[in-house]
């Protein structure tokens, strides 16, 4: 998650790699774009406050920029600022906006474009909703809305390196990111989760396509893959960062948690005791976490807790598929 000091970083010292590059002539863009999209995404303009419609629409989606159709916001990132201008709290990605020190209007502003074409987006300010503080302030002139397609699941069920092998070989899911989320620290240490005092728990944030996988499917996967029933605990790993929860992105996704979690409970014994909650933030972790398993097969912890458990979960998806 971006904060305050990563923007301040990234317009003094340079802005990160975007995915890809789109440069064309001041002729191409005139023929592109309208008049207006061309004065604001070209050359800096500004759109009258509360001209969009795009300020009170929240619907899910996401939201791609003008000239070039790079995704740049999700609408779960989207808030209502009553500035007059849409509202984000966040980029999709950290590379998807580049940020510029701009010294107009007799003020110092935090200009916002687009990583991809270089377009005018609008600025950015500190005064935005925790945990991030940042109020992306866009012209809405210069998105264009696309309906979502793909979806995110935000889940845990112990040490991040278990659910993470295990969901990456799910047939739907797209990335497995691990990180952090549930807490009160903004961008926590590996180090500072495992002393349990941030009240992060150790998560996975799947991005799966729906129509492959159901999110239903994915939670009954989640539920079945670990003991749900342990407080704070997954076999030797103790503490609350261990904890069983599902992170909700809406309140679809809540209903059918503890829909999921009803069905499933004549399967065990003991109660469930997986917490069910909104999600807030996601704060990924350290490269050195990310693909762990595949990264460290050999390695004393993946042989003898991810190496049983991921033979056992490829079972339970070989019965699923027949």
């Amino acid at each position: 998650m971006l904060v305050w000091n990563d923007v301040i970083q990234y317009a003094n010292n340079g802005n990160p790699q975007p995915d890809r590059k789109v440069r064309k002539s001041e002729e191409e863009w005139r023929a592109q774009l309208n008049p207006e999209q061309y004065r604001i995404a070209r050359q800096k303009g500004t759109e009258r406050a509360f001209s969009s419609e795009m300020c009170n629409l929240f619907e899910p989606g996401l939201y791609a920029c003008v000239c070039c159709r790079t995704e740049l916001f999700d609408s779960s990132e989207k808030f209502q600022s009553s500035t007059g201008w849409p509202s984000f709290t966040q980029p999709i990605k950290p590379n998807a906006v580049a940020y510029h020190v701009d010294n107009s209007y007799g003020m110092q502003r935090i200009e916002a474009t687009c990583n991809t074409c270089e377009a005018h987006l609008g600025h950015v300010f500190p005064d935005g909703p925790e945990p991030s503080g940042l109020r992306y302030c866009i012209n809405a002139i210069v998105l264009v809305k696309v309906n979502k397609g793909n979806e995110k699941a935000t889940i845990g069920g112990g040490c991040f390196w278990c659910t993470e092998a295990l969901f990456k070989e799910v047939e739907g899911v797209l990335s497995v990111e691990s990180g952090y989320s549930g807490g009160t620290v903004t961008n926590p240490s590996y180090q500072e989760v495992c002393g349990g005092k941030t009240g992060h728990a150790e998560v996975i944030q799947v991005t799966f396509n729906p129509q492959v996988l159901s999110f239903t499917d994915l939670v009954r996967l989640h539920l079945t893959s670990h003991d749900p029933t342990t407080l704070n605990q997954q076999g030797a790993d103790i503490g609350t960062q261990y904890r069983s929860v599902i992170f909700t992105h809406d309140a679809e996704q809540e209903r059918i948690a503890k829909q999921a979690i009803d069905e499933v409970q004549s399967l065990f014994n003991n109660p469930i005791v997986t917490e069910v909650q909104p999600f807030t933030a996601f704060f990924k972790a350290d490269d050195y976490h990310q693909n762990y398993y595949a990264k460290n097969p050999d390695a004393g912890y993946c042989q003898v807790v991810i190496e049983p458990k991921l033979r056992k979960f490829r079972k339970q998806l070989l019965s699923i598929s027949q």
